[in-house]
């Protein structure tokens, strides 16, 4: 699957990552230069990501984002200032045309996977349509949203693995999926930062435990996952949403090296 200059689920990792929500431009720019710089470094595919607005939050007070119109004014400049492709989540069908004249990869989030107005009007833009894995569906139930997308005539899809719910407050990773998934003839992602949530588990806030991020990469890694999602923020402690789950950005490189030498040796 061709996007701007390189192939994604080809012989070269790509990474899809960037800060949970846009919490202010700075945040976005020190994040944007930081992985760039480290994806050059170790010869990945980077995609930048952040989100205009997270409209799943646990409580109505929850920081969601600067909203649409905004939101899409501060990913174009990154996407102008550091020439990078973006992926973002939209949430309504009537959103899919407007943020399509921005992001490169629009992102259907897990909750609303089987949503079919809004994958019917993600497939229409004609952009790569990234359907997130919903937390209570089996890997096998991908395969209708996948024919939801292609029989809108679109074909340009990637489908994203991110755990799934087990017991009350916690996910495990079933990494099965990632083969099963990719039965379907698509690149498959799997998202290491939402993997670790602990949703809800802090009352008003979704909790989570970052120490496992690099563990759960990696094992997608050794799975044949063509693609990984991370959230990085410059200070996750400090992150208006989905802190406890971010990767550090000063740990980025360590992550991603380990990752691209799995995924080489499973191509190999």
């Amino acid at each position: 699957m061709k996007l701007n200059d390189f192939e994604i689920g080809k012989d070269k990792l790509t990474i899809l990552a960037g800060p949970c929500a846009a919490e202010s431009m700075d945040i976005l720019r020190k994040t944007a230069e930081g992985l760039k710089s480290v994806c050059n470094e170790l010869g990945i595919n980077y995609v930048f990501k952040s989100s205009f607005d997270k409209a799943n939050r646990s409580s109505i007070n929850s920081y969601r984002g600067p909203g649409l119109e905004k939101g899409l004014e501060m990913l174009a400049q990154i996407k102008k200032e550091f020439e990078l492709p973006i992926v973002t989540d939209i949430h309504l069908p009537e959103q899919a045309a407007v943020v399509a004249e921005v992001a490169d990869i629009l992102q259907i989030p897990a909750f609303l996977c089987r949503q079919t107005d809004l994958l019917v009007a993600a497939a229409k833009t004609g952009k790569i349509v990234n359907i997130k894995k919903g937390q209570f569906l089996a890997p096998q139930q991908m395969k209708s949203l996948v024919k939801k997308v292609e029989d809108s005539g679109n074909k340009q899809i990637l489908l994203t693995d991110r755990g799934v719910s087990f017991g009350y407050n916690n996910l495990v990773v079933d990494f099965r999926a990632i083969p099963i998934m990719k039965e379907f003839g698509y690149p498959v992602v799997f998202d290491a930062t939402h993997s670790v949530q602990m949703p809800g588990s802090n009352g008003d806030s979704t909790g989570g435990d970052r120490r496992f991020v690099p563990t759960l990469a990696n094992a997608a890694m050794a799975a044949g996952a063509d693609v990984l999602f991370f959230e990085v923020h410059p200070d996750p402690d400090c992150a208006l949403c989905d802190g406890p789950n971010m990767l550090a950005l000063s740990d980025a490189k360590k992550v991603f090296k380990k990752c691209r030498e799995i995924f080489e040796v499973v191509r190999s």
